[in-house]
């Protein structure tokens, strides 16, 4: 259906506001507009509407934490975890990581921070927007209003993860918004469990359009899945995860490990879609060199060596590099880095092997040791490794941190984010890492933040 040329200038003045929000030094200077009229607009057409919402997982592939490019966590985490090994320039935001020498005046804090507010304040325009709407019909209401949640959710859950304590903003109220201050994790994580929760009861369980770019009630039981496994909710995470895998007319587990990044995958959840068709992930190009010495970065000899001989993922998700006496390896779990006639990869953000280890963890944490061992030995298998020997309780948890080592390597800092939930951080990283220390856990809030609104302060530890 053609859309009228009125209703595509309502949008594209729609887009101008989102982008002068995207401008801003602060999320908390972002001031609406005297008239409403524009961002309303928007809402009373289900194209533009969802043209809207789209328009913020635009944002989420260019910018942020969640971005496949070198400044997004696949990259930034890996270097400043046990990861990746650091070949490019010293005095760049990639050195800072992986000499965990952080500060917070760096821009990459700063883009990190504005970035994922700004997507936060446009998932909220779309739920305000939404409510007031008075020709949307219900259905796309449900949907629009159940995704916005889930990205208001998703962008806070990383943000916790990475700063530790902050704000969870849920209006786009620049008066409220510019004295917001920071929240214990507990209370975070309560929040975006409430968003997640109200998502699955407003998302249908079928995907919106196709290549699973939009998500659905999978995409938000998944990721609430993870959250209650992070907050040591066992019961929950197997029941969010059990709910996301027993549907097998939707979610289908691989044959071959060769097709799991392709972007027709079944055992995808949620994927983000390149800006053109032609092109793939940024991740392809981020991580796949053919000189060396690596110009950038290179998987870390401490990653390759826990990988087993026999382990599929060693020789089909990692590509060396030889200059005929030294070897170096990449991240080849996306093989393109150039322009095809068709986008072959998506970067892939929520996927059925996290569901499987997030079950397994918590059902050994629950004492349900033989379907622990079940569903590590789904992933271990589709590697091509043996049934798991671990017996005990701790010996599979062990178990499940390794395989989750060995599968999301270079996945938006999964590594990071485990080693921290499992106290495993100083341990693991103080013997390889010369300026490791404890506070390192969570990076410092941007210095630009804390100079305009002090009641974000103290500033995290060690900084």
């Amino acid at each position: 259906m053609k859309i009228p040329q009125y209703k595509i200038n309502i949008f594209l003045l729609f887009v101008i506001f989102l982008e002068l929000v995207y401008a801003c030094d602060n999320f908390t200077e972002v001031e609406l507009p005297s008239s409403q009229l524009t961002a309303r607009a928007v809402f009373e057409t289900k194209e533009t509407a969802n043209a809207a919402m789209i328009d913020i997982y635009s944002k989420i592939r260019e910018n942020g934490l969640l971005t496949g490019k070198s400044t997004g966590t696949g990259s930034q985490f890996g270097l400043y975890t046990d990861e990746l090994t650091y070949y490019g320039q010293s005095g760049t935001g990639q050195a800072n990581f992986y000499n965990n020498s952080i500060l917070a005046s760096d821009s990459e804090i700063s883009e990190w921070w504005n970035s994922s507010y700004s997507q936060i304040y446009a998932a909220n325009a779309v739920l305000e927007g939404v409510a007031l709407s008075k020709t949307l019909e219900a259905i796309d209401k449900q949907q629009l209003t159940g995704e916005a949640l889930f990205v208001r959710a998703l962008i806070h859950f990383y943000l916790v993860n990475t700063f530790g304590p902050i704000p969870y903003i849920s209006t786009t109220d620049y008066r409220a918004n510019g004295s917001v201050k920071r929240m214990p994790e507990t209370q975070v994580y309560e929040n975006l469990k409430n968003d997640l929760q109200k998502a699955i009861d407003f998302l249908p369980p079928a995907y919106n359009g196709s290549n699973r770019i939009r998500p659905n009630k999978g995409a938000a039981q998944a990721l609430l899945a993870r959250v209650c496994l992070y907050l040591r909710q066992w019961q929950e995470a197997s029941n969010a995860a059990s709910a996301v895998l027993n549907q097998t007319d939707l979610y289908v587990w691989p044959s071959s490990i060769d097709s799991l990044f392709e972007k027709e995958s079944l055992s995808t959840i949620w994927q983000l879609m390149p800006a053109t068709d032609g092109t793939n992930t940024y991740e392809g190009n981020v991580f796949n060199f053919s000189q060396v010495p690596p110009p950038v970065m290179a998987i870390s000899t401490t990653l390759y060596s826990n990988f087993s001989s026999n382990d599929l993922r060693k020789t089909h998700w990692i590509k060396s590099i030889t200059d005929g006496t030294n070897i170096w390896y990449h991240a080849y779990k996306y093989k393109l880095a150039t322009n095809t006639s068709t986008s072959m990869e998506y970067s892939i953000v929520l996927r059925m092997a996290e569901q499987y280890l997030i079950r397994a963890e918590a059902r050994a944490q629950a004492g349900d040791l033989i379907g622990a061992k079940e569903d590590l030995n789904k992933t271990r298998n589709l590697a091509g490794l043996q049934n798991t020997t671990a017996i005990s309780a701790p010996q599979i948890i062990d178990a499940v941190l390794k395989e989750r080592q060995l599968e999301f390597f270079t996945e938006f800092g999964h590594r990071f984010f485990d080693l921290k939930r499992a106290g495993l951080l100083d341990n693991t990283l103080t013997p390889q890492k010369l300026q490791w220390k404890s506070s390192n856990q969570f990076l410092p809030l941007p210095e630009s933040e804390l100079l305009l609104n002090p009641n974000l302060s103290p500033q995290n530890e060690g900084y």
